[in-house]
């Protein structure tokens, strides 16, 4: 099992050179620190944990301090702890983004957006009632039962608190990671709003697999094949406009130029005599 914690960025797309457009997610990762090591014999299972975001110190515990000095670091703000983590790590060991490889599949897990309360139109995606006729039922959940319990079942469909929930998206690929600008990009979206913690983790499904690396244009890629097709696109307008260019630049049509530039001169010698 490998992980990382990292803060959603937003959602842009990326072309790969085979012409696909690629919708993807930019997680920001910053260098992740070990602050804890939990093995079998002192804590019954294996597990490391995983301190990212740094915190001022005057903002931190007296507790938290003192967490942070035993990996001497700085308090940090998230925290997270990884079971199973593959690898040996010791207290203090950072890890980077190239933990993780292009064509990777990873599970995502982040907290929802909040959506306050709201309907069970909104929140159950339930069908709305007529909206003529004399009707009096729109938008309200329905039935609350049968008669037989006499109470509301447990799990009924109700309207309520929507959102921040810890959400897991499975089986994404990750399509580029850069260690310099310390960033991967996840191709689809992943749960939470805009700068909240996330985590990446190898896929429990598709452990092991691996989905061929795909080519991603970069900028001077594009500029460079623009280039190339405003030059190719000049190319074929002027061969096209050649042959017209030669048709009308016939001998007679010299000819033609000529003998009337004779006759001018000629009127021009006439006056000058007179």
């Amino acid at each position: 099992m490998k992980g990382i914690l990292g803060r959603k960025i937003g959602m842009t797309q990326v072309f790969s050179k085979d012409e696909k457009l690629i919708p993807v997610t930019v997680v920001q990762v910053e260098p992740n620190v070990v602050t804890q090591v939990k093995t079998v014999e002192t804590d019954g299972y294996s597990a490391i944990q995983l301190a990212t975001v740094e915190k001022k110190e005057k903002n931190a515990s007296k507790a938290s301090v003192g967490h942070a000095k035993k990996a001497n670091t700085t308090p940090k703000r998230f925290l997270k702890e990884i079971r199973n983590f593959e690898g040996t790590y010791n207290l203090g060991d950072t890890i980077n983004a190239d933990i993780f490889a292009a064509g990777e599949y990873v599970d995502v897990t982040g907290t929802s957006k909040g959506h306050g309360t709201q309907g069970v139109i909104k929140r159950w995606n339930q069908s709305r009632g007529p909206m003529t006729h004399g009707s009096r039922y729109h938008r309200r959940p329905g039935s609350m039962g049968t008669m037989l319990p006499m109470h509301v079942l447990k799990g009924k469909k109700l309207p309520g608190h929507m959102g921040v929930e810890t959400t897991t998206i499975q089986n994404l690929e990750i399509i580029e990671v850069n260690v310099e600008d310390n960033y991967i990009l996840v191709s689809g979206n992943i749960p939470g709003a805009k700068n909240s913690l996330v985590l990446i983790k190898s896929a429990v499904k598709k452990s092991g697999e691996k989905a061929p690396e795909k080519e991603i244009l970069s900028y001077e890629d594009k500029t460079e094949t623009v280039v190339d097709e405003v030059v190719e696109t000049a190319e074929e307008v002027v061969e096209e406009a050649a042959p017209e260019v030669v048709e009308e630049t016939t001998p007679e049509t010299t000819e033609e130029a000529a003998e009337e530039t004779s006759e001018k001169e000629a009127e021009e010698n006439q006056e000058e005599s007179k």
